[in-house]
């Protein structure tokens, strides 16, 4: 018999292991070098994925309506009426997310001990590591909106630390700093919606917010609740790369490929959907306005971001802004009502996307840290295993059926479908694109003949990875398979992205385990598709024949070579379009003259206000510090004076 009440007192240790991990390698990090401080960060993850079955079996044995339990630790701030704890917040979204983000992040954890091999900084690199998961877990087991964003904020400068950790090559260090200053801008929004929802709420616990909505769904201006859901969405765009914020997330595969897989496609990049779905209470009594501008950015990111990936001839580049369109899939999800399917395809995308960064960084591995797709070609006879889980995850994403991806994505375009034409629409001609540019990946990677020469006489890398590793000259050796420990993690991965699809399948209502277990978390704001039976077989349909019309104009285009493949690969694409280059240009011209103008306003203005009645007072008391001569006779006669002075007032006051 399972103790439930100690297994899910137990919550708190799915933080602590990461902690535990990190506190280690900080002060013996050096001391276990390789592989040892690798491990230890393994086994703090695995620690923490344990805990998390544990307080998810525990849950199991929970009636629906009693899974919503907050754990107070301790009393973090507390000024006055206002009180902040440091507390958790174990329910099923929260569950959703803590097992899937240190089940994947374990097997990546896994992964780096090979991929790292011989770096000089290796112990640095799990340290940093570890802290990601710790704030990570924090963000989505915090119950409160400041406790998430303390952990909001480690992710973003362990992002920054990961991003530029090989900073001595200028386009990471910038890269990195990019990525730091792009979120920072949706931190703003953030920031803004916490006071909101604090002046608002009297409270900013995510249980005292939606007993208070739940109660009386009046009880906040409806104008209100749109202010908070648009702010917080301004947060959400910065972390999960939605138009125009999304410009950081290409530059950051300039970081190693395991950072790539776990915090740019895995988790961190998770965290603006996961914030959008957690306050759905707000979002449900906002404006209808609200939650539509948030489905069109999202399928207009999905939509941008796939014509982008369409020319990117740089593996991890490909691999990123197909992230950023999938991202944008999951925030069409949230606009749309369909909380489930966001949720779903977010797990869905954490397996599939995690094993391709990882088959694409075995690839780079065995060719000397080379990323061009162009100088790849014929792996599949050298690199089998790598070469077949790459391709699991490509049907995955690509939405064939019956791999994760098709039934995630279908049932977002099924809402879609329901809420606006157009949307939907765009979802399928999204759909089409990206499985015609994965295919692409891996036709030009796995297929056809080894491409030798250089590109235009080029033997540089084109955008990647610095090389901390003793390299033979490109082409130089014959490639070959990863190590067995860069080999178990995308073996693993790619069993989930065949068979997660099962968690939700639309069958019947008994297959529709995933909307079932997070009903309690959604209080009652997931919306139904009222769609018939026939209606979800034909869009069904539909979606799986756009994802072969991709996959066989892939095919004609670089297998068959029946078409030109510059015809897809347009310059404008490649430059996704220049709106990372337009915004560069505003940041650098018209921006930096503004940016100098608040500066001027805030130092001379608002600074010399403060600074000129500080003086003023100080030469005030100069003047009055000539009174004090410390003589008596002196003293005496101003209060005669004084006196003197009265007597005439009452005098004068009495005539009259």
């Amino acid at each position: 018999m399972l103790d439930i009440a100690w297994m899910l007192d137990i919550a708190w240790m799915i933080c602590a292991f990461p902690l535990f991990g990190f506190l280690i390698l900080l002060v013996f990090g050096r001391r276990l070098g390789e592989p040892h401080a690798g491990w230890l960060a393994t086994a703090s993850i695995f620690g923490s994925f344990a805990s998390s079955v544990l307080v998810y079996l525990a849950m199991l044995g929970l009636d629906a309506e009693d899974r919503v339990v907050p754990k107070k630790l301790f009393t973090w701030i507390q000024v006055n009426d206002f009180t902040a704890d440091a507390g958790l917040l174990v329910d099923p979204l929260s569950v959703t997310m803590v097992m899937f983000i240190t089940g994947v992040g374990m097997f990546i954890s896994m992964y780096a001990i090979g991929y790292m091999h011989n770096d000089k900084d290796f112990s640095k690199f799990f340290l940093y590591l570890t802290l990601f998961v710790f704030s990570m877990l924090i963000l989505v087991l915090g119950d409160n909106l400041l406790l998430t964003f303390l952990g909001w904020e480690g992710v973003g400068l362990c992002s920054y630390l990961l991003i530029s950790f090989w900073f001595t090559d200028t386009s990471n260090a910038s890269a990195g700093k990019k990525a730091f200053i792009t979120n920072r801008v949706g931190d703003w929004g953030f920031m803004l919606a916490i006071f909101l929802a604090f002046t608002s709420f009297g409270s900013i616990r995510y249980t005292d917010i939606a007993d208070r909505i739940a109660a009386d769904p009046n009880s906040i201006a409806v104008v209100t609740a749109t202010a908070i859901t648009l702010l917080l969405f301004v947060g959400a765009a910065g972390k999960s790369a939605q138009i125009p914020l999304y410009i950081w997330l290409p530059d950051a595969m300039a970081g190693p490929t395991p950072v790539s897989a776990l915090i740019h496609a895995a988790t961190m990049v998770t965290a603006g959907v996961y914030l959008m779905v957690r306050v759905n209470p707000i979002v449900g009594v906002a404006y209808d306005f609200a939650p539509s501008v948030i489905a069109w950015v999202g399928v207009g990111t999905a939509l941008f971001a796939a014509t982008a990936a369409v020319a990117q001839n740089d593996i991890k580049k490909v691999l990123a802004y197909s992230t950023v369109s999938q991202l944008g899939y999951m925030m069409l999800a949230v606009g749309t009502g369909a909380y489930v399917a966001a949720i779903f395809h977010m797990v869905t995308h954490a397996f599939f996307k995690a094993l391709l960064f990882l088959g694409s960084g075995s690839v780079i591995h065995a060719l000397d840290h080379e990323q061009d797709m162009r100088r790849y070609g014929g792996l599949r006879s050298l690199m089998p295993v790598t070469a077949a889980t790459f391709i699991v995850g490509w049907l995955a994403i690509a939405g064939v059926p019956p791999f994760s991806g098709f039934w995630s994505k279908d049932e977002i375009l099924l809402y879609a479908w329901e809420h606006n034409i157009v949307m939907w629409f765009a979802g399928i001609v999204t759909a089409v694109l990206t499985a015609f540019y994965m295919s692409r990946v891996v036709f030009m990677t796995f297929y056809g003949e080894r491409a030798t020469a250089d590109i235009a006489g080029e033997h540089t890398q084109l955008a990647g990875e610095h090389d901390n590793h003793d390299n033979h000259d490109k082409h130089g050796k014959q490639p070959c398979e990863v190590s067995r420990i860069m080999l178990i993690p995308v073996i693993v991965l790619a069993s989930g992205a065949v068979l997660l699809g099962a968690i939700n399948l639309p069958f019947a209502s008994g297959t529709h385990f995933l909307e079932h277990w997070l009903e309690p978390s959604l209080y009652n704001n997931e919306a139904y598709a009222s769609a018939t039976t026939g209606t979800k077989w034909i869009l069904a349909l539909l979606a799986a024949a756009g994802s072969a019309l991709g996959i066989i104009a892939a095919r004609a285009v670089y297998l068959k070579r029946r078409v030109a493949s510059e015809k897809f690969e347009w310059a404008v694409a490649a430059k996704a379009w220049h709106l990372d280059a337009a915004v560069t240009s505003f940041v650098g011209g018209p921006g930096h003259k503004i940016f100098n103008a608040v500066n001027t306003f805030d130092s001379v203005v608002v600074d010399g206000l403060v600074n000129f009645t500080g003086q003023a007072v100080r030469s005030c008391g100069g003047w009055l510090r000539g009174f004090q001569t410390g003589l008596m006779r002196f003293y005496a006669l101003l209060m005669a004076v004084g006196v003197v002075f009265m007597l005439v007032w009452f005098v004068s006051r009495a005539s009259f």
